[in-house]
């Protein structure tokens, strides 16, 4: 006698009442009355000419969400199994794939001591990769259609297939497309599975970008996308840095360490701002691969040495970011950008308090080792988050003129020298009170001259002199054609 006093959950299978196992039958057959998730799935027409069938639809009606939904089927599930006759429940396919009701079924059931008995299913996920003639190894993703489309991103590596199963409605595939083209080409081919596992079968072959405009879309439509290939996910990339510093890596890779590595670090870091300050797009992908590359490097040396891991890094990034924007992820409410600023300090202090650290500077934390204005202008912003600053620019520009005519009035050298480094103070100030980035700023004055200093000695070379040999006034007449030329 399969029933018992307890809880049984059966799984049902895809759809097909062929591919229903032997067991989940008898059971089936045994039982006098059958709690059914849901009655929309084929297989409940043929169960139900023979057996008392009562299924939860009704809670869909008047749940407003899938958990609250789930949760009263639980509760009464677990009710009815603590009856002498206990409960038979049945689910689609198996009933830990893709099914939320069973995994919490269980688990209170253990805590109240309630008996269990899972009979198998064959999942939808065995009639799909039959359908693609698909075998899921080495690698294959499985990803909810529901969650991913919550997300921004894909969740999964992208240089292997996926499965994307519960693709209830077109409006569910808009959601899940637009998450994939984040990362994927619109022209990525991929195949919409219909009903797998049952007479209605089918499978679509179409551009990602498509997706949502099938109309063969249903409560049984999964979506399978190919791998981008190699190289195209950073669990790859941390895979092939792995490699390098492997006994069967590079010899150059294997001996580097934090400080050799540091002004590599440092070079590439340039490199990115140089690419950022042409505004050149291929440059800058170029170059934040470099950068990536230091970045991982770094961890993976740690790693050997027992430090930290690179899921360390993204963990401790993750959760700062999560902890210092609880206007986003939390409760608070900030409306404006200002409003980050001054809660980003509090929660900076808090952090401080937490680490044990009360007495550190606001100023603490800024690399000694930046270059100098950009060391200036963030000792200034964070002196200014804690309100010490000017009310407005017009006192930004007095003392701008202030430090000019102490640089003028400097009696020696020595005091010449520590005037400009107060003028240039200033400027980075007044810099930063019109949003300008003063490190780039004066980069971009560099290209700006190099270009028109070049210009002048194109100029004279095309006269059949050198530069030196061109009076002041000459040069300037070249210095302002260059200006309309390149400006």
């Amino acid at each position: 006698m399969v029933e018992k006093k307890g809880i049984t959950i059966i799984g049902l299978g895809p759809g097909d009442p062929n591919l229903l196992t032997r067991h989940a039958w008898e059971a089936i057959q045994a039982c006098p009355e059958l709690y059914i998730r849901t009655a929309r799935h084929p297989v409940v027409p043929a169960i139900s000419q023979s057996k008392h069938v009562v299924t939860f639809d009704h809670y869909y009606l008047e749940g407003n969400t899938f958990e609250a939904v789930y949760e009263k089927i639980v509760d009464q599930i677990i009710r009815l199994g603590t009856r002498p006759q206990g409960v038979v429940y049945a689910v689609p396919g198996h009933p830990f794939v893709a099914e939320a009701t069973s995994p919490e079924i269980v688990r209170r059931a253990h805590t109240l001591g309630i008996p269990v008995e899972i009979i198998d299913g064959l999942s939808f996920f065995e009639p799909i990769f039959t359908a693609l003639e698909l075998d899921p190894f080495p690698q294959i993703s499985l990803v909810d259609a529901l969650e991913l489309a919550a997300r921004h991103m894909p969740s999964f590596p992208t240089h292997t297939p996926v499965i994307i199963a519960q693709i209830h409605s077109r409006s569910i595939a808009s959601d899940v497309k637009l998450n994939l083209m984040s990362l994927y080409p619109d022209e990525h081919p991929v195949k919409l599975v219909h009903a797998a596992g049952t007479t209605q079968q089918k499978v679509e072959s179409l551009a990602l970008f498509e997706i949502d405009r099938s109309n063969l879309i249903g409560e049984l439509t999964s979506l399978y996308v190919p791998g981008l290939g190699l190289y195209t996910s950073f669990e790859s990339f941390t895979e092939i840095i792995a490699h390098l510093r492997s006994p069967e890596g590079c010899p150059w890779d294997r001996e580097q360490t934090h400080q050799s590595l540091r002004p590599h670090l440092l070079e590439e870091t340039y490199e990115v701002l140089a690419a950022l300050d042409r505004d050149d797009a291929e440059s800058i992908q170029e170059e934040l691969g470099d950068l990536l590359l230091q970045i991982v490097l770094h961890a993976q040396i740690a790693s050997e040495y027992g430090e930290f891991a690179i899921a360390d890094v993204l963990k401790g990034i993750h959760q700062k970011i999560l902890r210092r924007h609880p206007h986003v992820f939390g409760d608070i409410d900030i409306k404006d950008a200002d409003g980050v600023v001054k809660n980003w300090e509090l929660l900076k202090a808090a952090e401080r308090t937490m680490n044990g650290e009360e007495g550190k500077s606001t100023l603490d934390g800024v690399a000694l080792t930046l270059p100098a204005l950009a060391q200036a202008e963030q000792y200034q912003l964070r002196a200014a988050r804690v309100g010490f600053d000017w009310p407005d620019v017009t006192g930004v520009m007095d003392k701008l003129l202030e430090e000019i005519a102490e640089v003028k009035e400097a009696p020696d050298w020595r005091s010449q020298f520590d005037e400009i480094g107060d003028l240039l103070f200033a400027i980075v100030n007044l810099a930063r009170w019109y949003r300008v980035d003063a490190e780039s700023a004066l980069r971009q004055a560099n290209e700006r001259f190099r270009k028109r200093f070049y210009f002048i000695e194109e100029e004279a070379h095309a006269q059949g002199r050198s530069i030196s040999d061109l009076t002041l006034s000459e040069m300037e007449k070249f210095w302002q054609e260059a200006k309309q030329k390149n400006d």
